[in-house]
């Protein structure tokens, strides 16, 4: 059910109100928020219209990359198509990505301004060093064990963002708990050149990226139809 609370602070000339609207089994991970505008004193306070949610598109355009790029690690796809991964890691899951963080910021959701935000940022810099830097090093060994060294890097990082996600949703604590997974089996593959485990980084990456597009699906799906449709059980944070 669609409700909203009504949070009073101190302002110029009102109350300063801000007017928080639960969203109805939509991105589990935060509430829209209406910004007030503030006038003079005895003027009435108006609040701009309520911010569209980012977070499916942000999830989207994480699931979509993932995927591609998994296909190939997991040895799916063969590696000379690899190079259709890159324009998707520029745009979709790099610009698109970071754009979905940066309205988040603005709905004031931490936790996915600082997912979208730093993953579109992963992206754009797995494509920069795709196309300028990776010709540069020219021992195969020690590129695996680069790659392994930037992969665990993102594997920590993960990690706690999956500590935070149990304050969430289900939906999304899986999708943080395949990816830190997803991240660390590469690295340490990468590290070991062992293609063993690079192929079941690429696997798990797969079910990454099908449990983000359910978690987008659920949150795109349940706002459009005002209702939940699709669940994700959502983890309230304790007061």
């Amino acid at each position: 059910m669609e409700g909203s609370v009504r949070h009073d602070g101190p302002g110029i000339g009102g109350d300063g109100g801000v007017a928080v609207q639960e969203r109805p089994g939509g991105d589990p991970t935060r509430a829209r928020a209406e910004t007030p505008v503030l006038g003079v004193a005895g003027a009435p306070v108006r609040t701009l219209p309520v911010t569209a949610d980012p977070g499916p598109l942000g999830l989207a355009a994480f699931a979509a990359t993932t995927f591609m790029l998994s296909m190939f690690n997991s040895g799916l796809m063969g590696a000379s198509g690899e190079p259709i991964v890159f324009g998707m890691a520029l745009f979709v899951g790099g610009i698109a990505q970071l754009l979905a963080g940066q309205w988040e910021f603005r709905t004031g959701n931490t936790f996915g301004a600082v997912a979208f935000t730093s993953y579109g940022a992963f992206w754009l810099s797995f494509w920069a060093f795709e196309q300028f830097y990776a010709d540069s090093v020219t021992n195969a060994t020690v590129l695996n064990h680069a790659l392994g060294l930037y992969l665990i890097t993102w594997g920590i990082f993960t990690t706690y963002m999956w500590v935070a996600s149990l304050r969430v949703s289900v939906a999304v604590m899986i999708v943080f708990a395949l990816l830190a997974t997803t991240f660390l089996v590469l690295g340490v593959g990468h590290a070991a050149t062992d293609t063993g485990l690079v192929k079941l980084g690429g696997y798990i990456g797969i079910a990454t990226a099908i449990a983000a597009w359910y978690a987008s699906f659920a949150a795109v799906t349940n706002d459009t139809f005002g209702r939940t449709l699709l669940p994700v059980k959502e983890l309230k944070p304790e007061k």
